[in-house]
């Protein structure tokens, strides 16, 4: 089956280096197949033979762990569950307005959106919007204003961090579109 890994938080500010030229390479020597790496920010399109996305997951873990002496958690999700839910977005995420950023939370498992609303609480007026849909969060900001907003300041620095991992709109599409081929 084919799958789509998003790494947390790695080849930031110089933090958690991994190349992924290098990844791939490894990934592969660990019987995964058709591996590519797209950015340098810990997306990677593979085919396994293991249908548990759970222990596909600690796979990849403990894989990055042994190569990178990193421990980064990753989000696993599959072509037909990314597609369901870019066809389920709400219709001010990823518009052509360029003084609006727009991102997909993905929430890591086992946490829930509820314990990441609990913990950044309501998006800030007129500056965040956030819809939450099968436990991925859709959330777009002013670029204007992105220093006065409640979601940017806490999904970078509470205890949430390591719960979620964060791609643009494009980066989104692209890896569907990559998936599909």
């Amino acid at each position: 089956m084919k799958y789509i890994v998003l790494l947390r938080g790695i080849n930031i500010s110089g933090k958690n280096k991994i190349s992924m030229p290098i990844l791939k390479n490894v990934l592969e020597k660990s019987d995964f197949k058709n591996v590519k790496t797209v950015l340098n920010s810990g997306n990677v399109i593979l085919e396994s033979d293991i249908d548990d996305i759970a222990k596909l997951s600690q796979k990849i873990f403990d894989i990055i762990k042994m190569e990178f002496q990193l421990e980064i958690p990753n989000y696993i999700t599959t072509e037909s569950q990314l597609e369901d839910v870019l066809n389920h977005s709400p219709e001010w995420w990823d518009t052509n307005d360029k003084e609006i950023y727009n991102n997909l939370i993905f929430i890591i498992p086992p946490s829930t959106y509820n314990d990441i609303y609990s913990t950044v609480g309501e998006p800030s007026y007129n500056i965040d919007k956030i819809k939450e849909y099968n436990n991925y969060i859709f959330w777009s900001f002013d670029l204007n204003n992105y220093r006065k907003s409640n979601w940017w300041i806490k999904t970078a620095s509470t205890n949430i961090k390591d719960k979620i991992t964060i791609r643009t709109a494009n980066t989104v599409k692209k890896l569907l579109e990559l998936c599909k081929k």
